[in-house]
């Protein structure tokens, strides 16, 4: 790490890359193990979110949830993460932590994963323990797992925009490009790990005795793995604190004073009223505010009124690029959060309200399993396809990318509704991992070619408008991520009333296929690319 700091530019350009409209400095390129050990975070996240699919479900049974609580456990989690999740990159744009901008963030919301795991897989045992009374207990056992799950899934939900935005300030362009890359092959491998240990009967398991049941077992080592990518992603690249950056730069006398606000007084999207150090910033300079009480403006600088007026405000390409990864993701968590469900009744034929000890039951659960492995695959494609991206991005550019890995989703699951086959189904699982690659890597390779074109454009015209750049990569990740959240919000409250409506699964599936394709003509007719 010292020697990556050490020379005199690699300690301050963040800040300048990032917000300023000075020229941005030329970031050094990183080696590929630190780019490496970056991305060991979305393993080891992605770990995490699969023992959850594979547990979560049999934990809320376990401690008797009652299913008019379901649809809030599923649902409080993103309602959350879309109002604060915009709220949080604005903040991390603006952190003065000697650490840097992103990684305080970073840190917290592993902690927040850590302890939302420790509450839904050991939340009734240490209940159990402690409380004697059958009531008492059952309220307070329901009460902590729900609290688990939803800490749990605000915070993985939540982290992948500082995670981004960490990413986009400390690497050039083509380490840019190369890290996502690298993120979504960990992203499978950690998915495909988690899904292979959660298949694992530990219950029967010498492990699962000593620890006293599977879910203790899980803990252990989604604890251990979770906390070792957070370590090697944290100590992976130095970032330069916003302070720093300032000050070594441009010091307090040589920063211009008097340049005007826009005509209108607004702001554009991604940028909120800038904190003052110890003199007026770059940041604040251009814009004319001469900063006369530090307080006042970082709670400005935070305000819900300034973030909704820059959201309101972004750039059309911006607001195009979300809906398209909220149209990705609607349809992506149609077809995953369903998948089992519809091996177990359609593919295999089960039913799943029939006595646990029935014939059509057991057949259930054994498409469930199966789903499983599929998932599995999903998580083993999404790596290897991840790989290949870096190779097919030169022959079909971005655009490319983007609209093949909607369109093979959507005839991939189309296919699966309208000829469900167990060998069929579980070939075309190849291309939920497909669709899982592109919407990890694709919109966040566009939006760092916005940002390096408008920082391209800011250099070759000096005195251009700087309201029309100086966004927060920090808000322009998170307004992306939200959509994440967004689409939770959408497939929870939506497609209980289909499947309800229709008495069939299926219609999940084919929802998924149908979204899918629209967003096929929303990418290619919509969605900016950057030549």
């Amino acid at each position: 790490m010292g020697g990556d700091s050490g020379q005199a530019g690699t300690h301050t350009y963040q800040t300048l890359a990032e917000d300023g409209p000075w020229g941005s400095v030329e970031l050094p390129r990183r080696p590929t193990g630190r780019l490496i050990m970056h991305s060991m975070v979305m393993f080891g996240r992605e770990f995490c979110y699969a023992v959850e699919a594979a547990y979560v479900t049999p934990v809320l049974l376990s401690v008797g949830l009652p299913k008019s609580l379901y649809s809030m456990v599923w649902l409080l989690s993103p309602i959350l993460g879309f109002l604060l999740q915009p709220v949080v990159g604005s903040a991390s744009d603006h952190c003065q932590c000697s650490w840097g901008r992103r990684r305080p963030f970073i840190l917290t919301l592993g902690l927040m994963m850590l302890l939302g795991m420790a509450l839904y897989l050991n939340g009734d045992a240490a209940v159990s323990a402690l409380i004697a009374n059958p009531r008492r207990k059952l309220v307070w056992a329901i009460s902590i797992t729900m609290i688990g799950v939803v800490l749990f899934d605000f915070a993985a939900d939540f982290i992948d925009g500082p995670i981004k935005a960490y990413l986009f300030d400390v690497c050039s362009h083509q380490d840019k490009e190369k890290g996502l890359h690298y993120h979504a092959l960990f992203t499978g491998f950690g998915g495909a790990l988690g899904y292979l240990l959660g298949a694992i009967d530990w219950a029967h398991l010498e492990l699962g005795r000593v620890m006293g049941s599977e879910f203790q077992v899980m803990f252990f080592f989604s604890a251990l793995v979770l906390t070792l990518c957070f370590i090697i992603h944290l100590c992976s690249i130095p970032e330069a604190p916003l302070r720093d950056g300032a000050t070594d730069i441009i010091p307090p006398e040589s920063a211009p004073q008097d340049l005007p606000l826009s005509s209108d007084g607004t702001y554009d999207y991604g940028s909120i009223e800038k904190v003052k150090v110890d003199y007026i910033t770059p940041e604040l300079a251009i814009r004319g505010e001469k900063n006369k009480n530090p307080d006042e403006q970082t709670r400005r600088a935070m305000t819900m009124k300034s973030l909704l007026r820059a959201l309101a405000s972004m750039p059309p390409h911006y607001r195009f690029l979300c809906v398209s990864h909220l149209i990705g993701w609607t349809a992506f968590l149609s077809n995953m959060l369903f998948f089992t469900d519809f091996m177990g009744q359609i593919v295999y034929g089960g039913d799943p309200y029939s006595a646990h000890n029935s014939t059509e039951f057991l057949i259930y659960s054994r498409g469930v399993e199966v789903g499983c492995w599929g998932l599995c695959i999903n998580s083993v494609f999404s790596s290897l396809y991840s790989y290949f991206q870096k190779a097919l991005v030169s022959y079909i550019g971005l655009k490319g990318l983007y609209f093949m890995g909607y369109l093979l989703f959507g005839l991939g699951t189309g296919f699966i509704g309208l000829f469900p086959n167990v060998y069929s189904t579980m070939v075309l699982c190849a291309s939920f991992g497909v669709m899982s690659s592109t919407l990890y890597t694709v919109p966040f390779n566009l939006i760092a070619e916005y940002h390096q074109e408008e920082e391209k454009e800011m250099q070759q015209a000096p005195g251009a408008s700087p309201d029309s750049s100086g966004r927060g990569k920090g808000v322009d990740c998170a307004a992306l991520t939200c959509m994440v959240q967004l689409a939770q919000i959408l497939v929870g409250g939506g497609l209980g009333f289909l499947v309800n409506t229709a008495g069939s699964v299926i219609v999940v599936v084919i929802t998924a296929s149908a979204v899918a394709l629209i967003g096929c003509c929303f990418v290619a007719l919509f969605v900016r690319y950057v030549d």
